[in-house]
């Protein structure tokens, strides 16, 4: 069953249990009203017959005349007089005596004051009366015709009401239901419309962003934000990829032909070897950086992370690149003791966070003449700061707003070969970590990567 069915049926039901619930509140309580203003009158006209009998001396006759000639008697209002010793002193008709009084009637009349009652139809109420020191029983009895009459006709209008606001309410219902649910369709529609080919489209959003609709929708399209981008980075990693591997592989080709095409010294091999062996490493260092940067853009939530002392990662990474590269040079400086270990200490990955060290602190080498890399360590309340300079030739300033982009490559890649994916991988790894990277630059006088982490107790949330 569609929502829109089930709202329908639901508002329907919900409107319609009250509905009838206020229709039979309003007739019974009607009937109720019917029935004490029809005891009521039935007492006042009783006393009203007795003041003529005992007060004004009427004579029976005359009153029991005045009955019988009244239109519609069946339905008149009967009183009966009798002594408390259940002696009759006026009937308005024995022969008809609609409620048969009986002797146990009067004396509970005489025990209780009043009492109101029914017979089928009828209503009848007896009561004491006092008249000059003397008690008498009346009695009075009828059919309340037209009060009755009016309750049957309420009776009608209500039924006859309901039924009606029930059909409105299911017609008003799906309507209304159609109308709100309007925009899940319409983004239903736009969503039908969408493929890898055309995930530029966006979903419109209803309501001018202002209810749960509007929130779902917004929410969707960021996803499809997310999509594209990992789409369209993909693409552009693939084509990277495709033209950062042919030429190395074309190279080692072209080396390997060369060398069989004839016959060659043993130095002449050897540099072909060497050649060869050369391109290959590079494609190793270019495969090893691909497996980090996909590394790095896993979802975020399966990366593992631990507690974990910047100096000590530092010392690793200074420790591990000096092992591949003897004649680098990296130093560090603390612009002050930490006395509270978590201010140093941050929740992180150990080998991506190694990782982003490593390519900044090689990069700095690499790219100075002195081959040497300075990283200092400072801190506040908030977060670690750390800076790592160099000498270097610096970033001419038309490249630094690239630097980060995947497999760019700098008017001083002749200075230093690599493959454009270092920076880019270490912004990554720092914004997994909810940290940030900047950048100082000038050209021929060096470098400076300024990279905030937070510290541990604000990085319960991370920023994936």
């Amino acid at each position: 069953m569609k929502i829109r069915s089930r709202l329908t049926m639901v508002f329907t039901l919900l409107f319609a249990v009250i509905f009838i619930g206020f229709a039979f509140f309003t007739y019974y309580s009607s009937a109720a009203n019917r029935e004490d203003e029809y005891y009521k009158r039935l007492r006042q006209l009783a006393v009203t017959k007795t003041n003529l009998l005992l007060d004004a001396k009427v004579a029976p006759g005359v009153l029991q005349l005045i009955y019988k000639n009244t239109p519609n008697n069946l339905f008149q209002e009967e009183v009966a007089i009798y002594d408390t010793f259940f002696n009759l002193l006026y009937h308005d008709a024995v022969d008809i005596d609609k409620i048969k009084e009986t002797r146990a009637m009067i004396n509970t009349i005489v025990t209780n004051g009043e009492i109101e009652f029914k017979q089928g139809q009828l209503q009848a109420v007896g009561f004491l009366y006092m008249y000059k020191g003397d008690q008498y029983v009346i009695t009075a009895a009828a059919k309340d015709e037209y009060g009755l009459a009016k309750m049957a006709n309420l009776r009608f209008i209500l039924i006859l009401a309901t039924l009606g606001s029930i059909t409105l309410t299911v017609f008003a219902g799906y309507f209304f239901a159609k109308q709100a649910l309007k925009p899940v369709a319409d983004m239903i529609d736009d969503v039908e419309e969408l493929s890898a080919s055309n995930l530029d489209l966006r979903l419109t959003i209803p309501n001018n962003g202002k209810d749960e609709i509007a929130e779902l929708a917004i929410t969707f399209n960021q996803m499809l934000d997310r999509l594209e981008h990992s789409f369209s980075s993909q693409k552009e990693f693939v084509s990277h990829l495709s033209h950062e591997l042919r030429t190395p592989l074309a190279t080692v080709i072209a080396e390997l032909e060369i060398a069989l095409n004839k016959e060659r010294t043993a130095d002449q091999y050897r540099e072909s070897i060497v050649q060869a062996l050369n391109d290959a490493r590079r494609l190793t260092r270019l495969s090893t950086s691909l497996l980090d940067l996909a590394n790095a853009n896993y979802d975020p939530t399966q990366i593992s992370f631990k507690e974990l002392r910047l100096d000590e990662l530092l010392l690793d990474a200074r420790q591990e690149l000096t092992g591949k590269q003897p004649g680098y040079k990296v130093s560090l400086i603390f612009d002050h003791d930490a006395e509270d270990d978590d201010l140093i200490t941050v929740l992180g990955n150990e080998y991506l966070l190694k990782t982003a060290f490593i390519n900044l602190i090689e990069n700095g080498c690499k790219f100075s003449a002195n081959q040497e890399s300075v990283i200092s360590i400072s801190y506040d309340l908030h977060k670690s700061v750390l800076r790592f300079s160099d000498t270097g030739i610096g970033i001419p300033e038309a490249d630094l707003p690239n630097i980060f982009q995947p497999f760019f490559r700098g008017s001083n890649e002749t200075f230093a070969d690599g493959n454009g994916i270092g920076l880019a991988l270490t912004q990554k790894i720092i914004t997994i970590h909810n940290g940030e990277i900047s950048v100082f630059s000038r050209t021929g006088e060096g470098t400076t990567f300024l990279i905030e982490l937070p510290h541990l107790p604000v990085l319960g949330n991370l920023h994936f």
